[in-house]
C-alpha cells in the first residue's frame, strides 16, 4: 500500500496536487499552517495507488510518496 506524506509547513496550498491526482484523493485542508496557507491533505489514503503524480506536480517539493 502506498503512503503519501505532505510537509504541511512547505505546502502553500496551490492545489496543483489536487488537480494531478486522478483518484481525487487530495484536497486542501480546512486548517491553516504556520505560514497562513491551507495545505493539501489526503482524504482517502487507503485508495492511493502510489502513482506520485501529486509529488511531481508540487512546486514546493512538499509531497513524498512511498510505495
Amino acid at each position: 500500500m502506498a503512503k503519501i506524506v505532505i510537509d504541511e509547513i512547505r505546502c502553500k496550498g496551490c492545489g496543483l496536487c489536487t488537480l494531478a491526482c486522478h483518484g481525487k484523493l487530495l484536497s486542501l485542508s480546512e486548517k491553516i499552517n504556520i505560514q497562513g496557507y491551507t495545505p493539501a491533505a489526503i482524504t482517502f489514503p487507503e485508495k492511493c495507488t502510489g502513482c506520485a503524480l501529486c509529488a511531481e506536480m508540487c512546486p514546493d517539493v512538499a509531497i513524498t510518496v512511498f510505495k
